[in-house]
């Protein structure tokens, strides 16, 4: 590899997860879950991109709701010079490919992307790397260069890739891109060989992805060209134009480009890759004990086998089970086979159906500031611990439904109420009437820990009206 080689990771931050449910949600999908370690996987894939010879900052391009959660753990691992680009809707990846594309040429340069889904989990970093470097020259020759993932067993739950003849090192012309095969397919590809796994993972020339998303997506690339004009950045982020980026077509880059193109290159990858899309695929890619189990969190488990057993906040027991999966959370527990863990997608649609709020979002919410705990509901009240790191400030804001009384556990609250300031400590509280212009912030250096609890005839959170807001939530 060339020593001045320049590579962009492209992280592409969008997708539900709703096969992980209870802890994947629609506000905190499974890309910012700690779900096989201390960090995300939207952190490994970072981290796991940056140790790649010649890469620079990322690129991220994220959905304006999940904004804060993107930056919030960019930050934690030590990236603070990344790009984030906000789609205002979803539009799959092609069109998310070329808004990063057209972001890295802006400059005037043409580097190479490598564009990677931040929800997947790569066991083996130094294989990665050396895929990643095997295509490189392909990439900068102009080849749309994919990833195939070396198959272990015969997956009906992924598309596959039949590599052609050979090039320069290990990078292989690809013969055809296939749909997710029946399962006597499947295991006729494992014996043959010469299939693949289609990771969705690519490295191209911003340019070259470009030139052929014009050629075959025409729409697509006007789209995303007039959405990128006339975009606009804000805070931290930049901000696609909505009206412009609404009238583009919602594609893949596989079927808006790669089924297309005479420049697909695919390389094979054996770096025990998994994309993390059931919790069968969580307990595959987990270690394991000698009985074959997976425990997280305050879990008890007697004369049980080959179980993922997942608890957030209260100590879960499982006695003589085999092959179960139990996963935990503040408001939800679930309990299946493994061999059904494709069946968590029915149930989820039946949430959502039912319109219960454990479709979209935990008991516990994250916002720029901190986060609040819905601790306790009922007829015209609720009762939330508020957490505000240090530094952060609410908004100046005021409620037409709903009273308001903080009481302080910790930490030191400035409190704004009309035209009163003052400071309030442990013990402490103070009373926010309906009606009543308010803001909270924490002006100390350890968090502020608060309950609040609210009273009136509405208390959802679209009965807030900002005055004035650090975040640009206006």
């Amino acid at each position: 590899m060339d020593a001045s080689t320049v590579i962009i990771p492209v992280v592409l931050c969008g997708g539900a997860g709703t096969r992980l449910w209870p802890l994947s949600r629609e506000g905190y999908p499974k890309q910012f879950l700690r779900l096989l370690g201390e960090r995300s996987l939207l952190q490994d894939t970072l981290l796991r991109a940056c140790s790649i010879p010649g890469a620079i900052s990322p690129i991220l391009v994220s959905n304006h709701a999940h904004r804060f959660i993107v930056a919030e753990q960019v930050r934690e691992v030590g990236i603070h010079d990344a790009s984030l680009i906000l789609e205002p809707h979803a539009r799959n990846t092609a069109p998310a490919a070329a808004a990063a594309a057209l972001h890295a040429i802006a400059g005037g340069q043409d580097p190479l992307l490598l564009l990677l889904p931040a929800d997947h989990a790569i066991r083996d970093t130094q294989a990665f790397v050396q895929a990643v470097t095997s295509g490189i020259q392909a990439a900068q020759a102009g080849s749309i260069v994919t990833f195939g993932i070396v198959p272990t067993e015969p997956a009906t739950g992924y598309g596959y890739i039949k590599a052609g003849s050979a090039e320069a090192g290990t990078t292989f012309e690809v013969s055809r891109f296939i749909e997710k095969p029946s399962r006597g397919t499947a295991e006729k590809y494992l014996q043959e060989g010469g299939y693949f796994w289609n990771s969705g993972m690519f490295l191209f020339r911003a340019s070259s992805y470009l030139d052929e998303l014009e050629a075959y997506a025409s729409p697509i690339c006007k789209s995303v060209q007039a959405a990128v004009s006339r975009g606009q950045q804000d805070l931290d982020f930049f901000r696609l134009h909505a009206e412009s980026f609404s009238r583009c077509p919602s594609d893949s880059i596989d079927y808006a480009v790669m089924e297309h193109t005479q420049r697909a290159r695919v390389v094979p990858m054996d770096a025990q890759w998994s994309d993390v899309g059931s919790w069968d695929s969580v307990w595959k890619a987990s270690d394991k004990t000698e009985n074959g189990n997976v425990a997280v969190g305050d879990v008890l488990i007697h004369e049980t086998k080959d179980s993922l057993v997942h608890a957030s906040h209260r100590l879960v027991a499982v006695a003589g089970l085999d092959g179960v999966m139990v996963l935990e959370t503040a408001d939800a527990v679930l309990v299946l086979n493994r061999d059904k863990a494709q069946d968590v997608k029915a149930l989820v649609e039946r949430v959502r159906k039912d319109e219960r709020n454990e479709f979209a979002e935990h008991r516990k919410v994250y916002r720029p500031w901190g986060a609040f705990d819905s601790v306790d509901s009922g007829d015209r009240y609720q009762v939330k611990r508020i957490t505000v790191k240090p530094g952060a400030k609410l908004s100046l804001q005021m409620h037409h439904h709903r009273a308001e009384h903080w009481i302080v556990v910790s930490g030191t609250a400035r409190v704004r109420k009309g035209d009163e300031e003052y400071l309030l400590t442990e013990n402490q509280s103070t009373y926010i009437p309906i009606g009543e212009m308010h803001s909270l912030e924490n002006p100390g250096c350890i968090p502020l820990e608060l309950i609040e609890v609210q009273s009136g005839a509405y208390l959802k959170e679209d009965d807030i009206v900002r005055f004035a807001d650090s975040y640009g939530r206006l």
